[in-house]
């Protein structure tokens, strides 16, 4: 019988880290095959590694390539992901059977948190989580990565949820579950395109040093599971609250219309979106990855120095 590690598979540079006790930031892969078009997802992907690497960190972007959880990816598996139609949108449920057939795997936040796990890392930076989407009353359509904040120790840097989900819902549900909601800069947690969602996040903490101290304590305590850190997008690069929620409700009727359905939803929306803004959502939704990248390395940094 084989064990989870086993499955893991390190980069020389993550290899490396992990001996010399360097902070880690995972990177998901599926914003790379599932969440922008070729050429700027592996572009973007690479950016954020950069930023990662001069916050002092060291990134480790993973997939699952020849039926191996992949911990850190070379210029050659980016571009693979970028342009492999054939990409599998890995969750919890799909982790065996990609894993087992030897299938090309792009994981989304839920399953880079599980992986993240296996391979020790605590920080993991992404655009914007999953939620409870419009009309889940009748569809019952609500993001494994809720379930996984619930489940596994890692915490999740993003610009909040995306504005396409039902978002007081998403932190309804996070709250039933007992996963704290972290927001930096402001009050309010944030919605993906802009920076305010017109929620409260449970608590405000700036500063990287507290942030860690909070993960420390929470962890400490036995209290598994993530927790998640809103990281607004930067205002001057931000889409107007308005716009945005007028076109996402064209793009949600579109959606309908055409029978989109589960894993399909989020990325049809984010590309009618796209289309509907002329490629400025795109820009944006490149600018908070990068902007996320930053604070995850400066938690990641602090959290080495407390754990």
């Amino acid at each position: 019988m084989k064990n989870a590690s086993e499955f893991l598979s390190f980069s020389a540079e993550v290899a490396a880290a992990r001996a010399a006790g360097l902070p880690i930031v995972a990177l998901e892969s599926t914003i790379i095959s599932h969440g922008m078009p070729y050429p700027q997802n592996v572009q973007t992907a690479r950016e954020v590694e950069a930023l990662i690497r001069a916050g002092g960190a060291v990134p480790a972007t993973i997939a699952v390539l020849g039926g191996k959880i992949r911990v850190g990816l070379s210029d050659e598996e980016l571009e693979l992901l970028g342009q492999s139609p054939d990409a599998m949108k890995v969750s919890r449920r799909d982790l065996p059977f990609v894993l087992s057939s030897g299938k090309i795997g792009a994981t989304t936040v839920a399953a880079t948190m599980i992986c993240a796990a296996l391979a020790g890392i605590r920080v993991f930076v992404t655009g914007g989580i999953g939620g409870v989407h419009r009309g889940a009353e009748t569809s019952f359509d609500i993001s494994a990565d809720l379930q996984e904040l619930a489940q596994s120790s890692v915490a999740v840097v993003c610009a909040g949820a995306k504005s396409i989900l039902d978002i007081g819902l998403t932190l309804e549900y996070l709250e039933t579950h007992g996963v704290p909601v972290l927001s930096i800069g402001q009050a309010n947690f944030a919605a993906f395109y802009t920076p305010d969602s017109g929620f409260k996040a449970d608590f405000r903490i700036d500063s990287a040093a507290e942030q860690a101290a909070f993960l420390q304590t929470k962890w400490a305590l036995g209290l598994a599971g993530g927790v998640v850190i809103s990281n607004p997008v930067p205002t001057d690069e931000a889409m107007p609250r308005e716009e945005i929620e007028r076109i996402t409700h064209q793009a949600l009727q579109e959606a309908a219309e055409q029978g989109v359905q589960g894993k399909a939803v989020t990325p049809f929306l984010l590309a009618r979106i796209k289309a509907l803004t002329l490629g400025r959502s795109l820009a944006t939704n490149i600018a908070l990855v990068k902007n996320n990248a930053k604070a995850g390395a400066r938690l990641a940094l602090a959290l080495n120095k407390v754990c």
